[in-house]
């Protein structure tokens, strides 16, 4: 069975998210590939054939095979290979009830920073699932910023609007990629322990993003920020604080992807859950927080090396003063935890 990576997959769900939002995006292609994975338990027929051709890891991929015959062996393995649970909730006669208590759930998992996932109206008596998937993401930079160092800067939208923002400064080795034929460069900051870095992906251009993405493919972005690729140079690095905090129903996008089938009432199986219920996903949820700061993606204590004039004889500048692409990476594995656009503050 061929499977796409979770790269591809996540390039590709940003690109048609993207299509429909001009704003900031920021999404986890890991969490969501765990989310669909929990309903390749389950399914049969034509939906199971379409869902497999999602990118999932090793681990998804075996667990998909197994084929338990009562609902409660589901449940088990949703919480076993996902460390998910399913929680009965009353739509039929108390649909807002049954709303209030999954964005309750969602908030006091993601320490309030996800407040009403599911908006007034959204859920209905005619409800059946809801797959809710939440990510809340902390990480603490391997080398801080000096919050001293952090100036009031114009973040430029486009060529002629700008807003001012809180720049983050330091002069440090980083990884780094050059893209001569994009016009654009690429720069790595690791996390502590370097198990987990962000990648930045810069066009040289105040308004050169949107014509990058149509010109990126999800294996060049794997060949650019490849160890072997990037070197380590000298960098003055001028990142933004930001926050993106945002939620998506990923029925369209999925289906714009070919995975439609799998959100059907018509045409989903899901009778493996449910005998008799005819139960399809109506809605899948996926909302995610992320901030960042000096010290990371939330404030933790620690010291660094911050920022300092050196002597060396060159330097790469890398200004993040206008749109730009980030993805949060497991070095080892190649996972994509997280991936976004930040384009306005």
């Amino acid at each position: 069975m061929e499977t796409l990576d979770a790269v591809t997959f996540g390039f590709n769900l940003f690109k048609e998210l993207n299509r429909k939002n001009n704003g900031n995006i920021f999404f986890s292609p890991a969490s969501i590939l765990a989310a669909v994975g929990m309903l390749l338990l389950r399914t049969r027929g034509a939906t199971a054939t379409r869902l497999q051709k999602v990118p999932l890891s090793e681990k998804d991929t075996d667990s998909s095979r197994i084929k338990a015959e009562e609902k409660e062996k589901y449940l088990d393995y949703v919480e076993k290979y996902y460390h998910a649970s399913l929680e009965p909730v009353d739509f039929v006669n108390a649909a807002d009830e049954s709303r209030k208590k999954i964005n309750s759930w969602v908030e006091s998992q993601t320490h309030e920073n996800i407040k009403d996932l599911f908006p007034d109206a959204t859920l209905s008596s005619t409800t059946k699932l809801v797959l809710v998937n939440i990510v809340h993401f902390k990480g603490q930079w391997d080398r801080e910023f000096k919050k001293e160092h952090t100036k009031e800067e114009e973040f430029w939208l486009d060529k002629d609007t700008s807003k001012p923002v809180q720049m983050m400064t330091q002069r440090e080795s980083f990884s780094f990629t050059l893209l001569k034929d994009l016009q654009a460069q690429i720069l790595g900051i690791p996390y502590k322990n370097s198990d987990l870095s962000m990648f930045v992906l810069l066009p040289n251009d105040i308004d050169g993003l949107e014509k990058i993405i149509n010109e990126v493919s999800p294996e060049k972005l794997v060949e650019w920020t490849n160890p072997g690729q990037m070197e380590e140079r000298t960098v003055d690095l001028h990142l933004p604080r930001f926050e993106v905090e945002d939620s998506y129903d990923l029925e369209a996008a999925l289906g714009a992807m070919g995975l439609g089938d799998a959100f059907s009432e018509l045409e989903a199986d899901y009778s493996g859950a449910s005998p008799r219920s005819g139960l399809h996903a109506q809605k899948f949820l996926h909302g995610s927080f992320v901030v960042v700061t000096e010290e990371g993606t939330q404030a933790a204590a620690g010291t660094g090396m911050g920022f300092a004039v050196t002597s060396a004889p060159s330097y790469e500048t890398f200004h993040c003063n206008h749109p730009f692409l980030f993805f949060i990476r497991h070095n080892e594995s190649n996972s994509v935890l997280f991936f976004g656009k930040f384009s306005s503050p």
